[in-house]
């Protein structure tokens, strides 16, 4: 639900967001260096409407060629590098779609921190998307926080646009986990800013969502 206007049947909506990964071969292609096939594809459902339409998915697929390693420590760490494409997959003035070469890194840097950082280069269609990198920016940081191991946890994504002052998002989530030995948690989630959906990336928006999550327990290379 928003929290910076009036609640209203046409502006309360659900997310969701299904993710996979897949490693292509179980041996390294070089320098161990693993390929993957990775694609998240988030929609928003007017499910307060009449009509209950989707009223916007954004798929993401790509290609990555994904380097574990360890840092002091024996910390685990990622490097990553994908060729991605994002689209809602519509025509006309509604069609909204780029392309980015990213590079990103994670890493546990103890046993309750996890960060990372991930900068691309977008590839963008101008006459469709006016001013999208001034919106999406060139990178984002984001970081997780063990609060109580196995059970609660903190999340935070920062993207900063390339605009001056007033772009770029914020989301942060509180997750809580039922049962120890289960991979799934209810969540709270507050997104600000811009870019939450491809369609609205010049709108800025601010929503507060109750959810649930499924995720694996370990470190994702994304």
């Amino acid at each position: 639900m928003p929290i910076n206007t009036d609640i209203t049947l046409n502006n309360a909506d659900v997310k969701y967001q299904v993710s996979f990964k897949l490693r292509l071969k179980s041996k390294p292609l070089w320098g161990e260096f693993f390929s993957y096939l990775i694609y998240p594809q988030k929609s928003f459902w007017d499910i307060y409407a009449n009509s209950k339409l989707f009223a916007e998915i954004n798929f993401n697929p790509g290609i990555a060629i994904v380097r574990p390693f360890y840092l002091k420590g024996g910390r685990l760490t990622w490097g990553t590098i994908s060729l991605e494409n994002e689209s809602n997959g519509r025509d006309s003035i509604y069609c909204r779609t780029w392309n980015m070469l990213a590079f990103s890194l994670k890493s546990q840097i103890s046993p309750r921190w996890t960060v990372g950082i991930r900068g691309w280069f977008p590839i963008v269609d101008k006459e469709d998307n006016p001013e999208l990198t001034k919106y999406f920016g060139y990178g984002e940081a984001s970081a997780t926080y063990q609060i109580q191991p196995w059970r609660w946890s903190a999340d935070v994504i920062f993207r900063k646009g390339s605009g001056l002052i007033n772009y770029g998002s914020l989301q942060t989530q509180i997750n809580w986990k039922p049962y120890r030995d289960e991979n799934y948690y209810l969540t709270l989630q507050w997104f600000v800013g811009y870019t939450e959906s491809l369609i609205d990336y010049q709108e800025h928006k601010s929503m507060l969502r109750l959810g649930f999550v499924i995720k694996p327990e370990n470190m994702g290379i994304f």
